[in-house]
């Protein structure tokens, strides 16, 4: 074989680029973007943070909203997910081997507790809720299927972090904000590094009014066949309804429904 004819193999072999790539490459970037910040960025904020020119973002901005993958609020201006690409996803969540796996658990969990239990799983250094239930009460948490909520002030994002390897947690813990919701919102590495070593010893964490006045949250992380976190669960309940005994009763259950939920999942994936 001749010198061009290992050249002209190459180049056969050789990646070309796909036509439009850099386009829809900008698109997922804006979109992630908003995905991490949602509510919060409008167009000026958003061209900083995409680094792309202000007529190019603007283009994008356009497409994107008139294709229901975005939403702008007519207040302040700022960017949300948008319908179209949340039914998109909701489609995944119902194949979802752990949202299939763990229904039924859940739906023990809701009734033995009476209380709303979520499903959550990890998502660019956030939880995305992928299932919930709800008591009978009237009074409920204001969450819904495809939201998401932040690693450090909910119990399923500690209950996720506390199942990290040491290494994997610090890398984590270097990546988050940390944002203040409340006054009981954990702020710091270091406090947030003493919550969690207690979330390991006791097997579940405790949200105590960190994300939400008046909500306090129990949850128990989820495991797959490598000891890997895959997600977690948890029940949610407004202050008044949680004392002592229930704190008790519901830690217990969150516990035994997660450890239950991973052996499940163990023995099928």
């Amino acid at each position: 074989m001749s010198l061009s004819d290992i050249q002209d193999e190459a180049d056969v072999r050789a990646p070309h680029p796909v036509q439009g790539a850099a386009s829809f490459s900008k698109f997922m970037a804006v979109l992630q973007i908003i995905a991490d910040s949602p509510g919060t960025l409008d167009i000026a904020q958003l061209t900083k943070r995409a680094r792309f020119p202000r007529g190019t973002v603007y283009r994008l901005v356009s497409a994107l909203i008139a294709e229901g993958l975005i939403t702008q609020s007519g207040e302040s201006g700022t960017f949300r997910l948008g319908p179209r690409l949340l039914q998109l996803a909701a489609k995944t969540w119902e194949d979802s081997d752990l949202r299939t796996i763990a229904r039924d658990f859940l739906v023990s969990l809701r009734d033995a507790t009476d209380e709303a239990v979520h499903l959550a799983v990890p998502s660019n250094n956030r939880m995305v809720y992928i299932d919930k239930l709800v008591g009978s009460s009237t009074v409920q948490m204001k969450t819904s299927i495809g939201g998401q909520v932040e690693l450090h002030s909910t119990s399923v994002g500690k209950a996720w972090l506390s199942g990290l390897p040491d290494e994997r947690l610090l890398d984590v813990i270097k990546g988050l904000e940390l944002k203040r919701h409340t006054a009981n919102t954990l702020t710091t590495p270091e406090a947030l590094l003493a919550e969690l070593k207690r979330t390991r010893e006791q097997g579940f964490a405790f949200d105590d009014e960190e994300n939400e006045p008046d909500i306090r949250c129990l949850g128990s992380p989820i495991f797959n066949r490598q000891r890997e976190p895959v997600g977690a669960i948890s029940v949610s309940m407004p202050v008044y309804r949680h004392d002592a005994r229930r704190h008790e009763l519901c830690a217990r259950l969150v516990r035994q429904t997660a450890k239950r939920i991973t052996a499940e999942l163990s023995r099928i994936l």
